[in-house]
């Protein structure tokens, strides 16, 4: 990026799991949204720097005080440490964005953040301050809108981000959503991980295995309905590296998420105006990271059919869909308009 006194605009998704940017400079980043600082002396002897961001701090965990700071999608209460943590997340995004945030030739930044639809206002206030030094303009949307923005889908469609934290909806009808328009739900990647645990130790008592274990498992081989081969994985098992199936476990783990999906998309259906519910049910669309579990388009667009039928779909970059279509307000919106669009 060329230094100069321009104003940039960034989009972020600030997600419980993975964070992304995208910046009109063209820059695109996402990262795990860990951050973790040494233990003590051995550990900054080994790390050689005074924080870790991303990936590197998930691999180098266990000489740091990790910290996953954003709980179902927003800034947890209570705790410096976890405020601190968020900041260098956005700080990190930035750099990695090629933003200078220091000197004369600092750019201005205006950042569009998506949260969860229904986050609530002390949340929100938190974010606030810790983009604060940041960022020179703020505007927070829910983050189904900025999907829904980012594809031009503004009218008769329904959006469904599924991250780790938070299931997000939103009814777009040609306007700014309102309160009616949204819903959130706690269910979704990180509920489906708690079960598979549960599930897991349940069949294999005896295996050992992590939290970072199950994630990396659902990541690689999420699914829903049927599935042709077995899904095994290598856990030691009294010190013995051994190959388990955890078939069953997988699928029962993905599908709970889905009756209480199913019914917030369908509560939600039900409430558009009659003479478009068939037009929405048949553009509904899902994003974020869990959009990525097999079967999941299949099975909602199943649960439509008893309300005569309906097509799900998931974005085409579901890793970038939140940060993109942040970064489409942040440039289409107006000086006058960012309070309007405030959440």
């Amino acid at each position: 990026m060329e230094e100069t006194n321009e104003t940039l605009c960034l989009g972020i998704d600030l997600g419980t799991s993975r964070s992304s940017v995208s910046a009109s400079n063209g820059e695109r980043h996402v990262i795990d949204s860990y951050v973790g600082w040494p233990v003590d002396m051995v550990a900054r002897k080994l790390v050689k720097k005074p924080v870790m961001v991303g990936r590197e701090a998930l691999d180098n965990r266990p000489m740091l005080d990790l910290r996953r700071p954003l709980e179902r999608g927003i800034m947890k209460d209570g705790s410096e440490k976890d405020q601190e943590a968020v900041q260098e997340i956005l700080r990190h995004l930035l750099s990695l964005a090629g933003i200078k945030q220091k000197g004369k030739n600092k750019a201005k930044v205006r950042a569009v953040v998506g949260v969860p639809a229904e986050a609530f206002r002390v949340s929100r206030q938190n974010l606030r301050n810790a983009l604060e030094g940041i960022a020179d303009s703020v505007m927070l949307v829910s983050e189904p809108f900025a999907v829904a923005y980012g594809l031009e889908a503004l009218l008769h469609a329904l959006v469904i981000d599924i991250g780790a934290g938070t299931a997000d909806f939103c009814v777009m009808q040609g306007r700014y959503p309102i309160d009616e328009d949204q819903k959130t739900l706690s269910t979704a990647g990180d509920s489906i991980d708690e079960q598979l645990v549960k599930l897991v130790r349940e069949r294999h008592p005896d295996a050992q295995f992590s939290i970072h274990m199950i994630r990396e498992w659902k990541e690689k081989s999420s699914f829903v309905g049927e599935r042709k081969d077995r899904l095994m994985v290598s856990v030691p098992i009294k010190g013995k590296e051994t190959e388990v199936d955890i078939t069953s476990e997988m699928r029962a783990a993905c599908e709970s998420i889905l009756p209480p999906v199913c019914e917030t998309m369908i509560a939600l259906l039900t409430k558009v105006e009659p003479e478009f519910q068939s037009k929405v049910r048949n553009n509904v669309i899902i994003a974020g990271g869990s959009s990525l579990i097999s079967g999941l388009p299949e099975a909602l667009s199943k649960a439509l059919d008893e309300l005569g039928g309906g097509r799900a779909t998931v974005v085409h970059d579901p890793v970038f869909a939140g940060s993109d279509g942040s970064l489409a307000i942040a440039r289409d919106a107006p000086s006058s308009d960012w309070e309007k669009l405030s959440l």
